[in-house]
């Protein structure tokens, strides 16, 4: 994580408050029009991969300079390492526009 912001996403016991709080963070960049949350395992420590797109290109770049969130592919990406040892039940696949 690059950003005193980003850091508080390892805080998030589980993907529902991860999605939640990943979509107050970025709304003050512009509107978050897709977030994918995967629940991931690496190195013993259950993560989150998020990737999302805004609403515009220039949105994108303000999300990430203001943050240094990265880009893979044409979406901006972000690796949480969450607090909780299991991933939320529910949570395989996260898929919702804004």
């Amino acid at each position: 994580m690059s950003s005193p912001e980003l850091d508080q996403l390892q805080q998030c016991p589980d993907i529902d408050t991860l999605q939640t709080v990943l979509r107050t963070l970025c709304a003050r960049f512009g509107s978050v029009t897709q977030l994918n949350i995967l629940p991931a395992a690496h190195a013993g420590k259950q993560q989150a991969l998020c990737f999302l797109r805004m609403a515009s290109e220039e949105e994108e770049q303000k999300l990430m300079s203001g943050l240094g969130i990265g880009r893979f592919g044409g979406e901006l990406v972000v690796v949480v390492d969450l607090l909780a040892g299991q991933p939320s039940p529910t949570a395989d696949l996260w898929s919702s526009p804004a």
